[in-house]
């Protein structure tokens, strides 16, 4: 065999070793991209399985106005609006209606009670829109909500967590409007004493159980309503099921329209 047909043997043999090489490059490539694909869906927005976070795991928390129409079972935390974040005020408006909206700080409770002393006589549902926050504020208002009789609601789209449920659960009728959510998870005492507990904590956070309880059994509630705060970190939410929320007997009667504005 001549040298030119030896180098044209020799370029052939090569020819084929590339192509196979870069075939044999775009299937790992592929198959690299397929993985990557996967763990971005267990691990990002479908982290759970049957869950659906408010929230990709960016480490951007979603604002409340953001929770989907149908949440599902555990969520993201959301942080409230610039509304909802301040703390919890009282409007009362047309038809006896008392808008509660706002985070429940410490102090809430007699705030709350100093409204109802000024305007009991014409509040007839207290409305709320909160994030919850001081359990034992929500306790008291809770309390008092009871006392004087006083319907509660969550108005259409907006939402009710972590200690606001227990203001909720006062009311004589509950109610739930559209796309209103309500949603639990482990108070700050629970938090604490889950991590390195001391004596303090444990007995502070047994406390605190007990009360709630207590207090959600005198409402007639369902305690798998606590079960579901205890079980859920404080930095995730647990949503209940519109369904969930009548066989839990923590809502209890359908929303109510609110009065038309008269006609100019």
């Amino acid at each position: 065999m001549s040298t030119a047909d030896q180098l044209h043997a020799w370029l052939a043999d090569r020819a084929d070793e590339v192509v196979l090489r870069w075939t044999f490059r775009g299937i790992l490539a592929a198959a690299v991209i397929v993985l990557a694909l996967d763990l971005t869906r267990i691990n990002g927005w479908h982290d759970m399985t049957g869950v659906s976070p408010l929230a990709p795991e960016s480490g951007q928390d979603t604002p409340a106005s953001d929770i989907p129409a149908v949440p599902e079972r555990l969520v993201t935390l959301p942080q409230p609006d610039h509304v909802q974040a301040e703390p919890i005020s009282f409007e009362l408006r047309g038809g006896g209606r008392l808008m509660a909206t706002g985070t429940i700080t410490a102090g809430s409770a007699q705030a709350f009670a100093a409204e109802v002393e000024k305007h009991g006589e014409y509040i007839k549902t207290v409305v709320l829109n909160s994030p919850g926050g001081s359990v034992n504020d929500a306790l008291a208002m809770g309390r008092l909500i009871r006392a004087r009789k006083f319907a509660t609601e969550i108005g259409p789209g907006t939402y009710c967590a972590s200690s606001c449920p227990l203001v909720f659960a006062g009311g004589v009728e509950r109610r739930v409007g559209a796309r209103a959510v309500i949603g639990v998870h482990q108070v700050a005492a629970l938090k604490s004493a889950a991590a390195e507990p001391s004596r303090d904590e444990m007995s502070l956070a047994q406390n605190v159980s007990a009360r709630c309880q207590r207090y959600l059994l005198e409402m007639g509630v369902n305690l798998q309503v606590w079960l579901r705060a205890m079980e859920t970190p404080h930095n995730r939410l647990f949503i209940f099921k519109p369904d969930e929320l009548k066989a839990l007997n923590l809502v209890t009667a359908p929303p109510e329209s609110p009065p038309e504005k008269p006609r100019t």
